[in-house]
């Protein structure tokens, strides 16, 4: 997939990136929705990608980061800092892009989405439920 070059509101921060994929993803956890006063629609990033400016990170929970813009606020990324199978995942802001060429595949946390709105079309859905399963620690102590 081609690299992705993108920027946040003020400019300060410019982005680099690859999907890993070729799809979208959007989280209605009350964490994404208090971030961007709607949900993160995002990418999954492959390894290597690059941003370079003044980047903050707030541990947003015990097993993810977020990063953000120091200057204008803006969404970067979503980051898994747990250890196990997905820790490095990276889901980074795909409004930082003029367009990503992904169509919408995937919605986190579904059954806390906000009834005053929807997408149209079909995707995979995944409940709170779901979602927390795949952090789980497994049997022998590490998250999944």
């Amino acid at each position: 997939m081609p690299e992705l070059q993108g920027q946040c509101m003020c400019g300060a921060v410019t982005v680099t990136a690859t999907p890993a994929k070729d799809a979208l993803g959007a989280c209605h956890c009350d964490q994404c929705r208090r971030w961007t006063s709607s949900m993160l629609v995002s990418f999954q990033a492959e390894e290597g990608y690059a941003a370079l400016g003044p980047v903050k990170t707030f541990a947003s929970s015990d097993w993810a980061e977020r990063a953000f813009c120091a200057e204008c606020g803006s969404a970067l990324w979503y980051r898994v800092t747990a250890p196990g199978d997905m820790h490095g995942h990276t889901e980074i802001a795909a409004g930082l892009f003029e367009d990503t060429g992904h169509g919408l595949q995937l919605e986190l946390f579904i059954d806390k989405k906000p009834k005053g709105y929807a997408f149209a079309g079909e995707r995979k859905q995944m409940t709170k439920a779901e979602v927390e399963a795949m952090f789980a620690p497994s049997e022998e102590g590490d998250s999944q």
